[in-house]
């Protein structure tokens, strides 16, 4: 699948995604956790990332990481369970690297995971990307588009022919 836009904001294909805009690559039985693109431009400038210590255990929901921006201090949740492996150093020195690149560079902790099926309570990118039109719409007032690739849109092109006889509505013309 491709990658997703939904307006100016970038839903990567290869996550999964939490409603609170963590994402989390899964890899075996490691997963990268980030912030997703709206979080970031959301957030403004970030000025600080407060990360966890190696070794350190979470559960899903708990508050993972703290980000400080220029506007606000906004804690990022543990999209899943697991023990801290390794955290992203470079972020100690270049924080703004969430800005520039929220799902490369910008990723925040490498987890162990404890229970890799909790993976399938977290969002698709499809899911993700249509929550997010919602709440761009709802909170930003902007009409979005959903580029979701063509496969996807949901377009379906059905015949005549396949169609039940009741469904199909027109009227007959006497001549």
């Amino acid at each position: 699948m491709e990658d997703i836009w939904v307006g100016k904001y970038l839903v990567k294909a290869d996550r999964y995604y939490t409603k609170d805009h963590e994402w989390a690559l899964v890899k075996g039985n490691r997963a990268w956790v980030g912030i997703t693109d709206y979080a970031q431009k959301e957030l403004g400038d970030i000025v600080y990332v407060d990360l966890p210590s190696v070794g350190e255990e979470f559960e899903v929901g708990d508050t993972l990481a703290n980000v400080e921006s220029v506007k606000s201090v906004s804690p990022v949740y543990a999209p899943l369970s697991g023990s801290v492996v390794e955290v992203n150093e470079a972020l100690n020195d270049e924080p703004g690297l969430v800005n520039e690149s929220p799902y490369e560079d910008g990723w925040m902790v490498v987890l162990e995971l404890k229970d890799p099926s909790e993976v399938e309570d977290l969002l698709s990118p499809k899911e993700y990307a249509g929550i997010l039109a919602e709440i761009v719409m709802e909170e930003k007032g902007e009409r979005v588009s959903l580029n979701l690739p063509e496969e996807e849109t949901g377009i379906i092109e059905e015949s005549l022919e396949t169609l039940p006889e009741e469904e199909i509505r027109y009227e007959e013309k006497e001549r």
